[in-house]
């Protein structure tokens, strides 16, 4: 228990990192706007504001996520990570709609861009800051295994390939002399936002609708399991489901007739430990029948 707990702290404070993150770059991207008039910079000033949006939200969730179990929720509060990535999720959504809002105006009626090099000074800071920021989180999602850091992690590389793409056209403007391709990269940026943005939302309808462990993870199980072959037992309905960082195995245990209610319930207690063994903080259900109801 002291382990989880130290994890949800740790959860915290990454979350609070996100946030902080999320207050500089909106700083810095709304000024490399002021002083350029980009409206790829503009969108990308933004997404940055979403993303304060979604690491707060992510905070509170995780806050939610760390309440120890009650009556009404005897199971623990885990599954609150997945509201995190489906508001995450939507607010990429939202976040591609306004970008094209903006920019399709745009590309109807170009507009030269000024101090290009202050504003590309602040983009390129930002943009080291999110993806700084984006890596720290990724890894301390899957260290942690929580939704909501893996969540913000991803929300946060689609601003970081946002502001890229904007760049790109703003560094390309003055060189072609295009002034539409500001505002016509700012729109493919919007739709590549989109498809991140589907899978998080994808994700937290799986995760919210209980949906089985990875395959990786139950491919453990099942070797675990399996490497009880010769003590005259075996398994059957193998059941799993994930919810946040929180893992369930059920299993039923088939024990020879002749076997004392003690040697079996032990070897139960040897099953669950084995898959502990593998995923780590399981919470492992055993049911024991004899091998005669087959």
């Amino acid at each position: 228990m002291a382990d989880i707990a130290e994890s949800e702290r740790s959860a915290h404070h990454f979350a609070w990192l996100s946030i902080a993150t999320a207050i500089a770059t909106i700083g810095l991207k709304t000024g490399a706007w002021w002083v350029t008039g980009s409206v790829g910079l503009l969108s990308d000033a933004m997404e940055s504001v979403v993303n304060l949006a979604g690491a707060s939200f992510a905070l509170w969730m995780l806050l939610i996520a760390s309440t120890p179990p009650d009556d009404r929720h005897p199971w623990g509060h885990s599954k609150a990570e997945y509201f995190s990535s489906g508001f995450e999720g939507t607010l990429i959504f939202i976040a591609a709609i306004a970008i094209a809002a903006t920019a399709i105006p745009r590309l109807l009626h170009p507009e030269p861009l000024v101090s290009l090099d202050i504003g590309l000074a602040l983009s390129v800071l930002s943009t080291l800051l999110n993806f700084i920021t984006a890596q720290i989180l990724a890894r301390a999602g899957q260290r942690l295994n929580s939704v909501a850091l893996d969540a913000d992690a991803r929300h946060l590389m689609t601003d970081v390939w946002t502001t890229g793409g904007v760049l790109v056209g703003i560094v390309l403007v003055p060189v072609t002399g295009w002034l539409w391709l500001d505002p016509a990269i700012a729109l493919v940026v919007a739709a590549h936002i989109l498809k991140e943005g589907f899978r998080l939302m994808r994700g937290a309808v799986g995760g919210l609708m209980d949906e089985a462990m990875e395959p990786e993870e139950q491919a453990k199980v099942v070797a675990a399991l399996d490497r009880f072959g010769g003590h005259g037992v075996c398994w059957r309905n193998l059941r799993t489901r994930s919810a946040g960082r929180n893992r369930f195995v059920q299993l039923d245990l088939l024990v020879p007739p002749d076997w004392t209610v003690e040697r079996a319930h032990q070897m139960a207690d040897d099953f669950e430990d084995a898959v502990r063994a593998e995923i780590p903080g399981a919470h492992v259900t055993t049911h024991v029948e004899p091998l005669k109801l087959l």
